[in-house]
């Protein structure tokens, strides 16, 4: 079942880069006692989610935390390496940081998973962004079609704070 306002996020353990090399982080350690602006993309360098999604949340990174938010991050079923490549490549290091779910455990524990196996891409997350509050979502915004980044996007999301 996809996950809904009001829920609290289940329990996953995401990879995150650091000056050591990988490492793991809870959904506790990322959300508890935070408001964090937390958007999904299938994939780094693909086409929408390089060229439209990720670019709008570094270019209103400063606007987001204005309003209150303590951290920004993108989760994508990439693995760590390749989410640390694409966040120095996009200039979004100190603005925008990264969550990998390689495996898509967090995707599906939302109900957000997209099988892209047709397409050659194996399993997959849905493009979303949400607002969590202490671990609880308090905005959702999922894309209904692919190559689509509006209702997901930094603009959209800015409006919701």
């Amino acid at each position: 079942m996809t996950i809904q306002v009001g829920d609290k996020l289940p329990e996953a353990t995401f990879r995150t880069m650091t000056a050591d090399g990988p490492a793991a982080r809870t959904t506790a350690e990322v959300f508890a006692g935070k408001t964090i602006v937390l958007f999904a993309v299938p994939g780094a360098f693909t086409p929408t989610c390089h060229k439209n999604h990720l670019p709008g949340f570094v270019s209103n990174a400063e606007a987001i935390k204005a309003k209150g938010v303590d951290g920004i991050y993108v989760t994508s079923t990439n693995d760590v390496f390749v989410l640390d490549a694409w966040q120095k490549a996009t200039g979004a290091v100190d603005k925008v940081g990264i969550l990998a779910d390689g495996s898509a455990d967090f995707a599906k524990a939302v109900g957000l998973e997209n099988d892209m196996s047709g397409f050659g891409m194996g399993m997959r997350t849905k493009r979303y962004s949400m607002i969590v509050k202490d671990g609880v979502v308090t905005s959702l915004n999922i894309e209904d079609g692919p190559g689509k980044a509006d209702v997901s996007g930094a603009e959209a999301l800015l409006k919701q704070l």
